[in-house]
């Protein structure tokens, strides 16, 4: 069982919680991170969350997300999320929206609440999607992608739809 990271409003640590019991309709402040991959076309992956997620079932996201665990250095939270929720390697992983947070409430009632830093990395390997993660997944061009999101929001998690202009905005997608 995973414990996820509890923060105050400063983003200073004042607890830990098993996973399990994080995300409700009171979520308190915890520390997560998203992370955008790219291919060597410079094509990014998106991904449509499992059906059995808690939060956002089956919506159109970013490559992945994650909860480091406590005392866990963020870059090998990342490597361990793309490991077993894509089955990839990754190289070339660079912070790029170091500040990131939002806070936002899925139909269920359910809250995700966060600080959470965005990495854009580079697939090394192939994809093998844990099923219990992703239902689908696709490579896109990043233009394509703010195309759909201003088509059709509902489709897709909030923190993509919040991440993506800022990502475009550092040059990073």
């Amino acid at each position: 069982m995973d414990d996820v990271v509890l923060l105050a409003d400063d983003g200073s640590t004042v607890g830990i919680l098993p996973k399990s019991e994080v995300h409700s309709a009171e979520t308190p402040l915890h520390l997560a991170f998203s992370c955008h991959v790219k291919d060597a076309d410079g094509r990014l992956l998106v991904t449509r969350r499992a059906l059995g997620k808690r939060t956002w079932p089956g919506v159109w996201t970013n490559s992945f997300c994650g909860h480091p665990r406590p005392g866990e250095e963020m870059l090998d939270a990342v490597r361990r999320r793309a490991q077993d929720e894509l089955g990839i390697s990754l190289s070339s992983i660079r912070l790029v929206l170091p500040d990131y947070r939002y806070r936002a409430v899925d139909a269920s009632g359910i809250v995700e609440n966060e600080i959470c830093p965005v990495y854009v990395a580079v697939i090394d390997g192939e994809l093998s999607p844990n099923p219990d993660e992703v239902a689908e997944w696709a490579w896109v061009q990043a233009e394509d992608l703010a195309e759909a999101l201003v088509r059709a929001p509902f489709a897709f998690t909030p923190w993509l739809r919040e991440q993506l202009p800022q990502l475009s905005g550092t040059d990073q997608t």
